[in-house]
């Protein structure tokens, strides 16, 4: 879909209804002025934390080998929060964008419940040791095709019945990850406390989860995945139009669907098997994106959803590392503020 002779950006007049918003008016120069400036800005912040967190407390001169050999070792640190920004904020916006609502994540489907349960029955089953079980890159790809897989099963199964639909999918996703979070905790109890320490620990969304290894798989999955939901940007803009509309504009909405929450849940399912679960960290960006591009255009929003999160991902790092020295508390952070986020949003708009 070419963009609207109106162009994509808001004016200063109030959002028009979801059939309306192809009727705007041409785009202002302050409106792409601002634009430029929060990209810019966002860009610079990324560069900057980034810098931040390969040099701050780094014993040797800035520009000397021993320097760039420590600002090696961190930059595993800082490539897979840029892999983990990719996927949180171009997943969520996509999958905001096919099921018509800005609040739900693709965290409801049972990605991180999945997740736990796989963490949780390896400790359960095969001990401490069961943490090195499922180590290694063929343990992190059976987790990405595990998850990736129990998505589509039930995509297809929900979305290709007479009756199915969206909502009943989003509705047994829920049950199905409250249950397979009843079974893990469950489990838990079983544990003895030093078993469980050690779960404990794989469980929280942490940077450190990561392994070096996991990264020649983990970036072009990220990548391939991200780079065909940006170029189905203008498809995208149609679905988001709803069912109706983009079926009279010439869309095939259900395989566009299907197409979407696939690439989704191969981002998903690669962040999570990464560093763990973050809940609301895809909520938290895709909603300052929003407010920051100032469209309804995915052409727009994609870029700043991935440099908003990367921003948020890479600053908490920063500051809680080299500040107040509590790097584990990071993701609680995340999600403490994500959350808060979240329940603002339900009680202004009064409704999911």
């Amino acid at each position: 879909m070419s963009p609207s002779p109106e162009g994509p950006f808001r004016t200063s007049e109030p959002l028009p209804a979801r059939s309306e918003r192809s009727s705007r008016t041409l785009p202002t120069r302050r409106a792409r002025r601002r634009y430029r400036i929060i990209v810019t800005v966002l860009s610079v912040l990324a560069v900057g934390f980034a810098f931040g967190l390969l040099a701050w407390d780094n014993p040797m001169p800035v520009g000397s080998d021993g320097f760039w050999r420590i600002a090696e070792m961190r930059a595993t640190n800082v490539v897979v929060m840029a892999v983990v920004a990719i996927c949180q904020a171009i997943a969520t916006v996509s999958f905001q964008t096919v099921t018509n609502n800005r609040i739900i994540t693709p965290s409801i489907m049972g990605f991180e419940a999945l997740y736990i349960a796989v963490q949780t029955s390896a400790v359960y089953f095969l001990g401490v040791a069961g943490i090195l079980a499922i180590q290694g890159v063929s343990q992190f790809l059976l987790q990405i095709a595990v998850m990736v897989g129990f998505a589509m099963l039930l995509y297809g199964w929900l979305l290709s019945g007479r009756y199915g639909n969206l909502q009943v999918m989003l509705l047994i996703g829920i049950v199905i990850g409250g249950g397979l979070g009843s079974v893990s905790a469950f489990m838990q109890r079983l544990l003895t406390p030093s078993e469980f320490d050690v779960l404990s620990a794989r469980l929280f969304g942490n940077v450190a989860n990561a392994d070096a290894s996991y990264l020649p798989v983990a970036i072009p999955l990220c990548l391939g995945a991200a780079a065909l939901l940006v170029l189905s940007s203008r498809r995208l803009n149609l679905v988001a139009l709803g069912r109706d509309a983009s079926v009279g504009l010439g869309l095939n909405h259900r395989r566009e669907t299907m197409r979407v929450l696939f690439l989704v849940s191969v981002l998903m399912a690669v962040s999570t098997a990464l560093v763990g679960p973050m809940t609301f960290l895809g909520f938290l960006v895709a909603t300052l994106a929003y407010q920051f591009a100032d469209t309804h255009d995915h052409r727009y929003v994609f870029p700043v959803a991935a440099l908003t999160c990367f921003v948020v991902l890479s600053g908490a790092y920063f500051v809680m590392r080299n500040i107040f020295y509590a790097n584990g508390v990071v993701s609680i952070i995340i999600e403490l503020v994500g959350g808060l986020v979240f329940l603002f949003v339900i009680l202004r708009k009064g409704r999911l």
